[in-house]
C-alpha cells in the first residue's frame, strides 16, 4: 500500500508522556520533601528539569505539538480538583496555609485529616484521587498550574498543548462526599462547572494557547441518554464561547460508540480516538457517521498501553482509511504513553533480538513519527523503516520462546472438575474453623510488611557481590523471624512471613516461571510516587520448581500459628504485566493457573493451612463496555478456580483486592468460591461490606479497617468504629479484621502502632459481642 499525501502534511503528537524521569527522579525529590531532605524550591526545579527534558525528548523525535499541564506531582485528577477548586472542607485550612502541603494532605491525609480516596484510572493499574463532591460544592477557577506550564514549554520554543481531563469525565469519576447523600449525582454539577471551564480556556488562550486537549475516556464507557446529553450540552457550550482555543476532545481506552455521533456533532476543532485493538469499532462507526468534515483526527493507531513494537504496514493502512474521514489526520498513540516505561534503550540484559521486539514511550514515539511521515509521504519515504519492522515482526512471530508444546497440551486437557473445590463451601468452612481454631473476628494482615533500608541495602551488596547468597539468605531469615515476632506480640491470629525476600508481587514470579522477561528500568507510575517494573509475558508459561514453599516452610517452623502462603493470582499476574497480544488472554491466564496450581499444592503438601491467592487486578481488567463482561469474567473467575481448586476441604482458600469497585462484580467474588476475601475499605467507609451484604455473599469477608496508603495512625477507636460498620453488613461468624493492603510501603513505627491498634479494636468488638454469636 502507498499511502496518498494528505491535504497537509501529517503531525505527530502525544496526549501525555511518562513523569518519572529516567531514573525515577520526582519520586527520589517528593519523597525527600515529605521527609524534610528537599525543599520546595529544590523539588520545583527538579520537576521543571523532568518537563523540560521530556518536551526536549518529544520535539528532537519530531513532535509537533507537545502535550502540557500533564506532568503531575501526584495524579492528574487531584490537579483538576485544584483547578476547578473542588478542595475538601477538611482539606482548606492545609491548602491555604500552604498550597503544597495542602496538595499533598489531599493525596495521602495526615494524622488527623483522611485522604481523598483513591481508586483505579479506567481498567488500567494507574490510581486517581477521587473527587468528592455535593449539592453545595463551589467551583472557582485557578489555572496557574496550566498556564505556567504551557509558558514554561512556549517559551523553550515548543507548539504547547494543554492537556486537561474533560469536565464530563471529571464529574462521572466522582463521588458525593461524606455526609452527602448516597444517590447524589455530581453530573448534576455540569452547569456550575462549565464557567470554571470556560474560565481556565480563557486564560490559556489569553497565554498563547491554539489548541487545548480535553480528555473524556469516560465517554468509552457504557453511557445513558441523560449523560450523553450532558456530554452534548457541554461541548456546545464550551464550543461556542467566542474567544477560546482550539479543542481537541479525546478519548481513549475504548471505542466510543453513540458517543462519537454527539461529539462528531459538537461544534469543537478536533477529535482524538482509539484505532488500536481495544478501540475496535471506531473506524467503522467514524465511517458511518460521516466521517469529520472540518475538523481535524488525530489517529492514536500505536498502542499506548503495551510495549509490543507497532506493526507500520497495519497502521498505515487504518490511516489511509482515515484520510478521506477528516479535514486532517495526525498520528498519535492511543492514549498517554503514562502507561508505558520510558526507554526500551535503557534494558541491556535482555537479549538484543527480543529488544528489538520491544517500544517504550521514547520508541513509541519514534513508530508515530515514523507513521506519520509514511502516511505524508507514501510507503517510499519510510521504506528502510518499514523492512526492519517486517524483520523484527517476524522474528517474534517465529521464536521459539512463544510455544512450549508440553504447556500447549497441559492447557488442552484441563476439564471442569480440575475447576471446582471436592466440597462445597459450607462443609469446607466447618472442616476449616475445626482444622485452624481461630477465634471470631480473627487478626491478619495482607501479607507484606515494610522493605526497610536494611532489607534494600542487602539486595544491592548481594547485587553487588559484597555479600554471598549464603550470607543474603540469613539476612532474610532475620527479617521473617523479626516479622513473626512482632505479629505474635501483637496478637495477630493468622501469620505471614512479610515476604522480605520478594521485590514485587508480580515480578517475584514472574522471575521464577518461564515465559516472562524481566527488566531493569521499566518502571510505571501506579500511584504518587509508588511505581512498579511490570515483566513483559514473551511466551508460554511454566513453573520450573516451586517459588516459596522454602520461606514459607520456614516461618512456620517458628511458630504454632498459621502462616499464610502468599502467591499473586493469574488475572493479577497478566494484569500488572505488559501481557502478549498475540493470543487470547484467557489462554495465558490459563496457563499461569496451571503453574500456580502447582504452587498451591506444594504449599498444603509441606504443612501449610492457608493459602492467598491475590487477585487485586480482577475489576481493573473488567472490560469498559458492560456487553464484554460475561466472557471476560468467565476466564478469570475460572481461572482462580483453577489455580486453587486442588487442595483439601480443610486448606484455607483466600483472596485480596484492593483499590477498585466492586459492586458490579460481586457475582464474580462469589464465582471465585475463595474461603475468605479481604478487601480495601476504609477510605470508602465500609461501601464493600454493603456490596457484599447485598448480594448475599454467604463466605468469610475482611473488610479493611486500616488505609495503608497514608501515613496516619489509625487509632483503636477509628478501627473500632469501622469495625462496627462492617458488622451491620457481615455476621461476626463471618467478618475478619485486616488492613486494605500489603505494608510494604509503609514504615515499621507506623506499622507497629496501626496494627496495634487493629488488634485491640477486635478484642475491643469481641467483647461487646453476645455469647451467641460463637
Amino acid at each position: 500500500m502507498t499511502a496518498k499525501p494528505a491535504a497537509a502534511a501529517a503531525r505527530a503528537t502525544v496526549y501525555g508522556y511518562p513523569r518519572q524521569g529516567p531514573n525515577r527522579e520526582l519520586k527520589k525529590a517528593i519523597e525527600g520533601y515529605w521527609k524534610g531532605r528537599v525543599d520546595a524550591a529544590a523539588l520545583r526545579e527538579t520537576a521543571a528539569e523532568l518537563r523540560r527534558g521530556a518536551w526536549q525528548q518529544l520535539a528532537e523525535a519530531g513532535v509537533h505539538d507537545v502535550p502540557t499541564g500533564d506532568f503531575s506531582y501526584y495524579d492528574h485528577v487531584l490537579d483538576t480538583s485544584v483547578m476547578v477548586g473542588a478542595v475538601p472542607g477538611r482539606h482548606r485550612a492545609a491548602v491555604d496555609a500552604d498550597a503544597l502541603d495542602g496538595y499533598f494532605a489531599m493525596a495521602r491525609g495526615t494524622q488527623d485529616v483522611a485522604p481523598l480516596e483513591m481508586t483505579k484510572w479506567f481498567d488500567t493499574n494507574y490510581h486517581y484521587l477521587v473527587p468528592e463532591l455535593g449539592p453545595d460544592t463551589v467551583f472557582t477557577a485557578d489555572s496557574a498550574k496550566q498556564v505556567a506550564e504551557f509558558k514554561e514549554a512556549l517559551a523553550l520554543g515548543h507548539t504547547p498543548r494543554p492537556v486537561l481531563v474533560g469536565p464530563i469525565t471529571y464529574l462521572l469519576l466522582a463521588k458525593p462526599a461524606p455526609g452527602v447523600a448516597a444517590d447524589f449525582e455530581p453530573l448534576t454539577l455540569l452547569d456550575r462547572l462549565l464557567p470554571v471551564y470556560a474560565e481556565v480556556l480563557a486564560d490559556l488562550r489569553a497565554a498563547g494557547a491554539a489548541w487545548v486537549q480535553l480528555d473524556e475516556p469516560a465517554l468509552v464507557q457504557d453511557r445513558t441518554p441523560a449523560e450523553l446529553n450532558a456530554a452534548a450540552r457541554a461541548y456546545r457550550e464550551l464550543g461556542g464561547l467566542a474567544d477560546r482555543p482550539r479543542l481537541l476532545v479525546a478519548s481513549y481506552f475504548g471505542r466510543l460508540g453513540e458517543a462519537l455521533t454527539v461529539l462528531a456533532k459538537a461544534p469543537v476543532d478536533g477529535l482524538a480516538l482509539d484505532f488500536t485493538e481495544s478501540g475496535a469499532g471506531n473506524l467503522d462507526d467514524l465511517a458511518a457517521a460521516g466521517g469529520l468534515p472540518g475538523k481535524r483526527l488525530v489517529a492514536g493507531v500505536v498502542n499506548g498501553r503495551n510495549i509490543w513494537i507497532n506493526d507500520y504496514e497495519k497502521s498505515l493502512a487504518t490511516l489511509g482509511t482515515l484520510l478521506g474521514l477528516a479535514d486532517r489526520v495526525d498520528v498519535s498513540a492511543s492514549c498517554s504513553l503514562l502507561h508505558v516505561p520510558l526507554d526500551a534503550d535503557a534494558e541491556r540484559d535482555i537479549d538484543p533480538q527480543i529488544a528489538r521486539w520491544l517500544a517504550f514511550a521514547r520508541q513509541k514515539t519514534e513508530e508515530i513519527v515514523v507513521l506519520a511521515r509514511g502516511l505524508s509521504g507514501g510507503t517510499d519515504a519510510i521504506a528502510a523503516e518499514l523492512a526492519a519492522n517486517r524483520a523484527d515482526l517476524a522474528s517474534r512471530a517465529g521464536a521459539a520462546l512463544t510455544r512450549d508444546p508440553a504447556v500447549r497440551a497441559r492447557t488442552a486437557a484441563v476439564t471442569d472438575a480440575d475447576g471446582r473445590r471436592s466440597q462445597p463451601y459450607t462443609e469446607r468452612s466447618a472442616a476449616q474453623r475445626a482444622h485452624l481454631g481461630l477465634p471470631l473476628l480473627p487478626t491478619t494482615t495482607i501479607g507484606s510488611f515494610p522493605q526497610t533500608t536494611e532489607l534494600r541495602t542487602a539486595r544491592a551488596d548481594l547485587r553487588a557481590g559484597r555479600i554471598d547468597e549464603a550470607g543474603y539468605e540469613e539476612r532474610i531469615k532475620d527479617e521473617i523471624r523479626e516479622v513473626l515476632s512482632f505479629q505474635e506480640k501483637a496478637g495477630l491470629d493468622v501469620l505471614v512471613h512479610g515476604e522480605p525476600e520478594r521485590n514485587d508481587m508480580v515480578q517475584y514470579f514472574a522471575e521464577q516461571l518461564t515465559g516472562y522477561l524481566a527488566t531493569q528500568h521499566g518502571w510505571v507510575q501506579s500511584y504518587g510516587t509508588r511505581y512498579v517494573r511490570p515483566p513483559v509475558l514473551a511466551g508460554d508459561i511454566s513453573r520450573p520448581e516451586p517459588m516459596t514453599v522454602r520461606w514459607t516452610t520456614y516461618a512456620q517452623s517458628l511458630t504454632a500459628r498459621p502462616v499464610k502462603g502468599m502467591l499473586t493470582g493469574p488475572v493479577t499476574m497478566l494484569a500488572w504485566s505488559f501481557v502478549r497480544d498475540d493470543q487470547p488472554l484467557g489462554d495465558t491466564a490459563r496457563q499461569v493457573a496451571l503453574a500456580l496450581r502447582d504452587e498451591v499444592n506444594d504449599l498444603e503438601a509441606s504443612g501449610t493451612s492457608v493459602i492467598q491467592v491475590d487477585e487485586p487486578a480482577l475489576r481493573e481488567t473488567l472490560p469498559l463496555r458492560a456487553a464484554e463482561h460475561a466472557a471476560y469474567l468467565e476466564w478469570a473467575t475460572e481461572s482462580f478456580r483453577l489455580a486453587t481448586s486442588g487442595v483439601r476441604p480443610d486448606t484455607q482458600i483466600h483472596t485480596h483486592m484492593c483499590y477498585a469497585e466492586f459492586g458490579d462484580i460481586v457475582q464474580a467474588i462469589d464465582d471465585l468460591d475463595a474461603d475468605v476475601i479481604s478487601l480495601e475499605a476504609a477510605r470508602s467507609h465500609m461501601q464493600v461490606a454493603r456490596e457484599l451484604a447485598a448480594h448475599g455473599y454467604p463466605r468469610e469477608a475482611g473488610p479493611g479497617v486500616y488505609d495503608i496508603h497514608s501515613p496516619r495512625i489509625p487509632s483503636t477507636e477509628e478501627a473500632a468504629t469501622l469495625l462496627r460498620k462492617g458488622l451491620e453488613a457481615i455476621p461476626a461468624s463471618r467478618l475478619w479484621v485486616n488492613p486494605d493492603c500489603g505494608l510494604k510501603t509503609r514504615g515499621w513505627p507506623e506499622t507497629r502502632a496501626s496494627l496495634e491498634h487493629l488488634v485491640a479494636a477486635a478484642r475491643e468488638i469481641r467483647a461487646e459481642l453476645p455469647t451467641e454469636a460463637a
